[in-house]
C-alpha cells in the first residue's frame, strides 16, 4: 500500500496551493482528481478567462494561474494521481487509508478534500454518441494544439465563448452553434466574438458527425431548416459540466447540502479529514479563489499537527526558510 503523508482530494487552484504548503511543511502529498489535468474547473471551464481577484495578480489567465501552482508545488515533488477518484474512505490503526478507483489503497497521514463544487462530468453530446473516433473534446488544456484546424465549438455559455475567442487566432476556421437565440455567456465576451471572424450559427443542433478514425465532418441543422453539413476535424462539446459529490456522499462527513461543514481549522467531523476551497461550508463562507488559498494554509498547518503533535501549528514564514 502506498503511503503519503497528505492526500489532498482535488487538483484545482486550493488543491494545488495545498500540496505546495504540504510540501514546505515538509510533508509528503499526492493529489487525487477525477479530470486528466490539474486545475479542476479553471481548466475545464474557462482557462483563457482573465482573473481579477487573485492577490498580486492585477490579471491572469486561468490557465497561467494553474501553471504557476503547479510549479510552486513543484519542488516538492507531489504525486499526481489524475484521471482516477478516491471512493472508500477507510481506517488503519486511526489513521485514514482512501480506496482509488482501480482498487488501489493509500495510507494517509491526513485527508484534505479540495474537490470545488465535486466530481466533474462533462455533459454529452448527443450527436457524439455513436461516433467512436477521436476528434471530440469537452476541453481544451493547450489551444496550441489546434492550430490550423476547422474547429467546431458547441454551445452557448461562457466557455463555449472563451474558446472562440482563444483559438481564433490559431485555427484556420471557428465555427459555434448553440441551439437557442440567446447566449449564457458574458454580453462583453458574445460582443468580442462577434467581432472575430467566428461563424455563429443559432438556433441549431450539431445532429450527426462523420468521420472514419476522427471527425471529418459535422451535420448541423437549424429550426426550419434543412440539414447542412460542415468540414471540420475538431469539435468541442462546450455544454457545461454537472457536478456532484460522489463517493463522498457516503464516507459519513456532516453535508449542508452539498458542501462539507468545516470548523475555524478546516477539519471535518471525521478523524484526520480536512477540507478546503468552494467545497466547504461554515457561517460566512465566501467561495473565491483567494478565500481557498487561505483555507488551503489553515487545513494543511492543522493536519501537520494531527499527524505530529509535536509539530507548531505556526510554520514560520516562508520568506525565512532560505
Amino acid at each position: 500500500m502506498r503511503e503519503v503523508d497528505v492526500a489532498v482530494i482535488g487538483a484545482g487552484p486550493a488543491g494545488l496551493f495545498a500540496a505546495y504548503y504540504a510540501g514546505f511543511r515538509g510533508l509528503s502529498v499526492a493529489v487525487i482528481d477525477a479530470l486528466p489535468e490539474p486545475g479542476g474547473q479553471v481548466t475545464a471551464m474557462y482557462p483563457e478567462k482573465l482573473i481579477l481577484d487573485v492577490a498580486g495578480f492585477p490579471a491572469i489567465k486561468g490557465r497561467d494561474l494553474v501553471a504557476n501552482l503547479v510549479a510552486q508545488a513543484a519542488p516538492y515533488a507531489p504525486a499526481y494521481l489524475l484521471g482516477t477518484r478516491a471512493e472508500k474512505l477507510s481506517y488503519v490503526d486511526g489513521q485514514p487509508v482512501l480506496g482509488l478507483a482501480g482498487g488501489e489503497q493509500l495510507g494517509c497521514g491526513a485527508v484534505l478534500i479540495t474537490g470545488g463544487l465535486g466530481s466533474f462530468t462533462p455533459r454529452p453530446l448527443p450527436a457524439a454518441e455513436s461516433f467512436v473516433g477521436a476528434g471530440i473534446v469537452y476541453f481544451v488544456p493547450q489551444p496550441a494544439e489546434l492550430a490550423g484546424r476547422d474547429v467546431l465549438i458547441v454551445g452557448g455559455g461562457d466557455s463555449a465563448f472563451d474558446w472562440a475567442l482563444a483559438l481564433q487566432p490559431l485555427a484556420r476556421s471557428v465555427t459555434l452553434v448553440h441551439r437557442r437565440e440567446r447566449f449564457r455567456a458574458h454580453a462583453a465576451t458574445v460582443s468580442r466574438v462577434l467581432a472575430l471572424p467566428v461563424r455563429v450559427v443559432v438556433n441549431a443542433e450539431v445532429t450527426l458527425l462523420y468521420g472514419e478514425d476522427r471527425v471529418t465532418g459535422a451535420e448541423i441543422v437549424a429550426r426550419g431548416g434543412a440539414a447542412e453539413t460542415l468540414a471540420v476535424d475538431s469539435v468541442i462539446a462546450a455544454l457545461g459540466f454537472t457536478a456532484d459529490l460522489g463517493p463522498l456522499a457516503e464516507w459519513g462527513l456532516r453535508l449542508d447540502r452539498r458542501h462539507i461543514v468545516v470548523d475555524s481549522a478546516m477539519a471535518t467531523n471525521l478523524p484526520r479529514v480536512f477540507a478546503a476551497g468552494d467545497i466547504t461550508e461554515y457561517p460566512g463562507k465566501v467561495r473565491l479563489i483567494a478565500t481557498g488559498f487561505g483555507e488551503a494554509a489553515t487545513a494543511v498547518n492543522n493536519a501537520a499537527v494531527a499527524i505530529d503533535p509535536t509539530a507548531h501549528l505556526f510554520p514560520g514564514h516562508s520568506s525565512d526558510a532560505g
